[in-house]
């Protein structure tokens, strides 16, 4: 579970490193913040693309090696990029010239990175009880929380006088090697042709040391064998099961998206930082950590505290959202500003893995590699025109920009409390254990 927690994490600390210090690098290329949110566009369409199939492949593969896949495809993304940036904002390249190569540079995460996020969550749920399985899969997007957290805080260490801004890719690129080595070295192999697949699977992750107590042989059955994956069905995203939880994800998705992409050109703006983009770093880190550490309370705290169910996570996530977008939209200094930003993320926190826990009780145990690969995908579809479509609103007028945010949250909000399935029906018997 360590080696789990730390794929997932320093992806997430590596992009928020990134994300703290890409409005500085735009302001310092001179180019318009739409440009630098449009970069990540072919990114998040190759993910939204890919990530089913390699979700698909990791149920005949294995999930270890489409882990190694995934953060090869980081490493090698990162350490592009760094050099990329690096020459365009020494002058070598041109402005437009800089944000193609780092497009094509950061499509390496879209098309490869996308391969690590559903094979972590199918490797989680396939070893966890209905009852349990919110719990984990907070733990899971706490990781992503955690990572959060560390990446805008090592953010402003990490630019070095012969690196300037892009000193976090290289530092992240590094990183996340060493965890691929741990990964490869430690992580028991999973292939369907690996003899000792069955005891891997078995291993106890939940909170009783018996998995069997925890669930019943019945329920037991096959876990411990690698299905043929000629019998699992393929899962549609029309399938009546996940329709209203891919509406809420989608719907939920591009709110946060669009949060995210104009936080920090909103700092910029609102601290007068523009004329010293290198001066946002640090004020741009403090927020995203701020709003990281909500995050981590929600998923790690409230969630098992008080035994929310995947509807009532994204219920409450998506009111406690429109709050915090409202808040920090008005404020006029820094502690207002995280302070708004840290009560959107609370929201938000709680609505991703309701979202993530809904998606996959609504499908059987075999077709949890294929959720894993739909919820990453939804999560990517977010980001493909979420962000570019926010900061060009806000550029507009600040206020569509946030108004934007908060009439998607509602729909959200509206939407799950008439179809969402009860948390006491989903978690109960049936489902993916019949």
């Amino acid at each position: 579970m360590v080696l789990l927690f730390l794929v997932m994490l320093v992806t997430a600390a590596g992009n928020t490193a990134m994300q703290s210090v890409m409005p500085s690098v735009g302001t310092a290329l001179g180019v318009e913040d739409v440009w630098i949110s449009i970069a990540y566009t072919w990114s998040a369409l190759l993910w939204v693309i890919c990530a089913p199939i390699w979700a698909r492949r990791s149920d005949r593969r294995g999930r270890k090696a489409m882990m190694a896949i995934g953060l090869t495809g980081f490493i090698a993304s990162f350490a592009l990029c760094g050099l990329v940036l690096m020459f365009g904002l020494a002058g070598a390249i041109s402005a437009a010239a800089t944000l193609v190569f780092f497009a094509a540079a950061r499509s390496l995460y879209g098309g490869f990175g996308s391969a690590a996020p559903p094979a972590v969550q199918a490797y989680v749920a396939s070893r966890t009880p209905r009852s349990e399985r919110t719990k984990a899969m907070a733990l899971i997007a706490s990781s992503f929380g955690l990572g959060t957290v560390i990446g805008p805080a090592l953010a402003p260490l990490l630019i070095f006088p012969a690196t300037g801004l892009v000193g976090p890719f290289f530092a992240f690129a590094l990183v996340g090697a060493a965890v691929l080595i741990a990964l490869r070295l430690r992580l028991p192999n999973d292939a369907p042709t690996f003899a000792a697949r069955g005891d891997v699977v078995a291993a106890p992750f939940s909170a009783n040391s018996n998995p069997n107590v925890a669930r019943g042989e019945d329920e037991d059955v096959g876990e411990g064998v690698m299905p043929d994956p000629e019998t699992i069905p393929d899962l549609s995203w029309r399938d009546i099961r996940l329709r209203p939880w891919l509406v809420a994800g989608l719907l939920g998705g591009h709110a946060q998206a669009a949060t995210l992409g104009i936080i920090g050109f909103f700092i910029l703006d609102r601290l007068g930082l523009r004329a010293d983009p290198s001066a946002g770093t640090g004020p741009i880190g403090l927020v995203l950590m701020c709003g990281a550490i909500a995050t981590l309370l929600a998923q790690w705290g409230l969630i098992p505290m008080l035994k929310l169910g995947p509807r009532s996570s994204t219920l409450w996530g998506m009111a406690l959202a429109i709050i915090g977008v409202l808040g920090f939209s008005v404020a006029q200094d820094l502690h207002a500003i995280a302070l708004g930003f840290a009560v959107a993320s609370l929201g938000f926190g709680l609505y991703r893995p309701g979202f993530t826990a809904g998606a996959s009780l609504a499908v059987t145990r075999e077709e949890q590699g294929q959720i894993g690969g739909i919820v990453a995908s939804v999560n990517g579809a977010a980001y493909v025109v979420a962000p570019a479509a926010g900061v060009w609103l806000y550029g507009h007028h600040q206020w569509i920009g946030f108004a934007s945010i908060c009439v998607l949250c509602a729909a959200v909000f509206v939407f799950g409390w008439r179809s969402l399935q009860a948390d006491a029906v989903l978690e109960g018997s049936g489902g993916d254990d019949d």
